[in-house]
């Protein structure tokens, strides 16, 4: 890989030392878009946690409260290919940049929020930004890493930052509500975007291209951009008003519509915002997939196993965070060794297949769970299976998502796998809360009153979720084992990314 920091005429010596130095400046490059790609990740969880007491502060009621959560899912959803577009034309450092300043300042805004409406207009700023912020970072990662073994390492980093990002959410939101306010859940951004913005100015060459720059895609932007907003708010209106309500279905069916609408557009333009050969390949098709059933299946890890350590067995928000570390632990070795263990020798297909199945086994390890029973015995030995599976699953999945790219595609591939993550979400969201509803409102109807009943069908309806999140998993290794082609997937094309 050529950069900009060993062109012109060396000696033999001096290209060494220069081949050095670019390496060691591509990691750093890589711990800049790390802690982007954390702050963007982590901000989906620890404004859950935050969001009790901000609530009781600004004095918005239960009907509102979930705006808050869908304002954001909304904005960062349906621009996610816009965004990622937007770095392929206009440069990624200039992109990551803008999408790093601004949702700082978003986030500034959410944290001095005086109203309820002033923190949900700070919540869609920041979904604005991070659609510009995600895929800018995993695009500079792509064309940054093209040595097989660098990427390997640099990827299965990403990814376990990626993986455990939303459980760090939990434990972070919780000691910062708990130990300071609500609002610094929404300043601790600042602290990651500064540092983020410092790394980027220093070591990101600036965008230069001698190309014609070709024209944006307005009739597909605006196609997807309403067809992605349908179908993310059709989800979150079927979680509180049901599968039968008439918003529900105009929003999903006009969602899934103008989807297919877009895909006839992007076949007859000449400069498509999603050029179909990037979804048309196996693997990076395979890969968006996987990405898509993750979301759904580990909405059900967070959401529903949150629920039962904090109200079942009544854990402190701190606790319940820390009691996902291990979780965490697991997503870091799997996601580290995964990628350059086992991928070349056994194939993308294997890695990831298994890793749902792993997944699977530790997801039916927490249907077993009960009013009484215990941490050690229930929950941890299913939240390392989880990690160890969905970690290296996910670190596989990134790296295959922009395989064999041209760079110029590079943002639009990346942002195929926020845009697969964000759907697969908003589907989990709705379908097992949905699910989890039904099971406790059977359970209850079915036994004596009371608040035992009350208690053990909110245990029903969690073992519920996990049982269709384990039948996900299981269904995802069938899926990728027939559809992904099992040869390691060719690094995308390199570019000048380091600065003088």
């Amino acid at each position: 890989m050529t950069t900009t920091l060993d062109t012109g005429t060396k000696s033999p010596a001096a290209a060494q030392t220069g081949r050095r130095g670019s390496h060691a400046l591509r990691w750093w490059v890589l711990a800049v878009l790390g802690i982007a790609q954390l702050m963007v990740v982590l901000d989906a969880t620890i404004v859950n946690i935050a969001l009790p007491a901000a609530q009781a502060d600004l004095g918005f009621g239960d009907a509102d409260r979930q705006w808050v959560i869908t304002g954001y899912a909304l904005a960062f959803g349906s621009l996610l290919l816009l965004g990622g577009r937007l770095s392929d034309l206009f440069g990624r450092r200039n992109t990551f940049i803008i999408g790093l300043v601004g949702f700082a300042v978003a986030s500034a805004v959410g944290g001095a929020a005086t109203s309820f409406e002033m923190l949900v207009a700070a919540r869609v700023g920041q979904g604005v930004f991070g659609a510009l912020l995600a895929p800018a970072a995993l695009s500079l990662l792509t064309v940054t890493f093209t040595e097989p073994g660098e990427r390997a390492k640099a990827f299965g980093i990403f990814g376990a930052v990626a993986g455990a990002g939303g459980a760090i959410g939990l434990l972070l939101g919780g000691a910062l509500t708990e130990w300071a306010s609500w609002r610094w859940a929404m300043y601790v951004n600042l602290i990651f975007a500064a540092v983020a913005l410092v790394g980027a100015v220093l070591l990101l060459a600036k965008h230069t291209t001698s190309a014609a720059r070709p024209k944006l895609d307005w009739p597909g932007t605006i196609t997807v951009t309403a067809a992605l907003f349908g179908i993310v708010y059709g989800f979150s209106q079927a979680e509180t008003e049901g599968w039968t309500a008439p918003s529900t279905l105009a929003f999903l069916i006009g969602g899934a519509v103008l989807l297919a609408a877009f895909g006839w557009i992007e076949t007859r333009v000449a400069h498509p915002l999603l050029p179909l050969r990037i979804v048309g390949d196996r693997t990076r098709g395979a890969a968006y997939l996987t990405v898509f059933i993750m979301g759904i299946g580990m909405f059900a890890i967070f959401l529903f196993l949150t629920y039962y350590m904090q109200l079942t067995l009544e854990y402190t928000p701190i606790i319940t965070g820390v009691a996902f570390l291990p979780m965490v632990a697991g997503m870091v070795v799997s996601s580290t060794t995964a990628p350059s263990l086992l991928l070349p020798k056994v194939g993308p297909k294997v890695v990831i297949s298994g890793g749902f199945l792993v997944a699977a086994a530790g997801m039916l390890w927490l249907t077993r769970i009960g009013l009484d029973t215990s941490y050690v015995t229930h929950i941890l030995p299913a939240l390392v299976l989880l990690g160890l599976g969905l970690g290296g699953a996910m670190s596989v999945a990134f790296q295959g998502s922009t395989a064999g790219v041209q760079h110029e595609d590079a943002g639009v591939a990346s942002a195929m796998v926020n845009t697969s993550q964000q759907v697969g979400g908003s589907i989990g969201t709705a379908l097992l809360s949905t699910i989890a509803a039904s099971a406790m409102t059977d359970y209850v109807s079915s036994h004596q009153p009371g608040p035992l009943t009350m208690a053990q069908g909110a245990i029903e309806s969690y073992t519920t979720s996990f049982w269709w999140a384990t039948a996900t998993f299981v269904l995802g290794a069938i899926v990728i084992g027939v559809l992904m082609p099992n040869t390691v997937p060719a690094p995308a094309e390199g570019e000048p990314v380091l600065a003088h």
